[in-house]
């Protein structure tokens, strides 16, 4: 099946969201892709991120597609962010609202696939990682990538075309949809020609180091970040996020110029 029946399910549940839910945040136009379930990139996670990291068969026995959408930040939450050490009131509305926006979307879809007489996931949009090691047993962004909606930066964030300020969330399935593709292209400027770095100097807790052009990720010093020094303070509840790496940067709303341009010319 052609994935254009769930791009459209998708586009009209996330355009009418806001109204529905009387929610502080919108957000803009989704990028959806598909990944096959039998993708040799799926057992490679197994190694990159962890042995705890699931197949999408090990989910949905008899699975056979990934469906993953990005949901972009309206401009507005990206700009409130830019500035101050800590996330903006917008952002963590934003992230909050949009974990739920992921949830409310993965059941419809679920609900869809079903009624079509086959088997779909319910998978939560965060809160599915080891709380020591700080991995996930199902990464989103790995899939999206898998799927080629999008590739990483070197803040460890999947650029897509519509940026990198948004969120993940992916629905397996026994029903077989058509792959989307990937290419072998980069979207992050310091990857294509080495320029950039804005996102690293952009973290207020230096957990980016970057040495003999090889840049590493501290993965205890962001999530000290979010959870030691933003939540503690923050009078809504926890936003469980930062994305100052992410805010004001050339990917935060789509593939940077440059990279476009790079692109074109192969």
């Amino acid at each position: 099946m052609k994935i254009e029946k769930f791009v459209d399910l998708i586009m009209t549940y996330v355009k009418n969201y806001q109204a529905l839910k009387q929610t502080a945040s919108d957000w803009r136009e989704p990028v959806i892709g598909v990944a096959a379930a039998d993708d040799p990139l799926f057992p490679l996670l197994k190694e990159i991120i962890g042995p705890n990291h699931a197949l999408p068969g090990e989910l949905v026995p008899g699975a056979k597609s990934v469906l993953v959408f990005f949901l972009p930040f309206s401009e507005s939450v990206v700009a409130s962010n830019i500035t101050d050490e800590e996330s903006s009131q917008e952002w963590d509305y934003a992230c909050i609202e949009t974990n739920q926006l992921i949830n409310d979307l993965s059941r419809f879809l679920h609900d869809a696939i079903v009624k079509m007489g086959y088997h779909a996931s319910l998978l939560p949009s965060t809160y599915n990682y080891d709380g020591e090691k700080l991995i996930s047993d199902w990464s989103h962004r790995s899939v999206a990538y898998i799927a080629g909606i999008g590739k990483f930066g070197i803040h460890n964030m999947l650029i897509t075309e519509q940026g990198c300020c948004g969120r993940l969330g992916s629905v397996i399935t026994d029903l077989e949809l058509t792959p989307t593709l990937r290419n072998d292209d980069e979207y992050c400027l310091f990857k294509t020609n080495g320029s950039c770095q804005k996102c690293l100097k952009k973290c207020v807790n230096q957990a980016f180091d970057l040495a003999d052009g090889k840049v590493t990720f501290d993965r205890y010093r962001c999530n000290e970040q979010i959870y030691d020094k933003i939540v503690p303070e923050y009078p809504i509840g926890i936003g469980d996020a930062c994305g100052k790496c992410m805010s004001g940067v050339p990917c935060s709303l789509g593939i940077p110029a440059s990279a476009k341009k790079l692109k074109t010319k192969k």
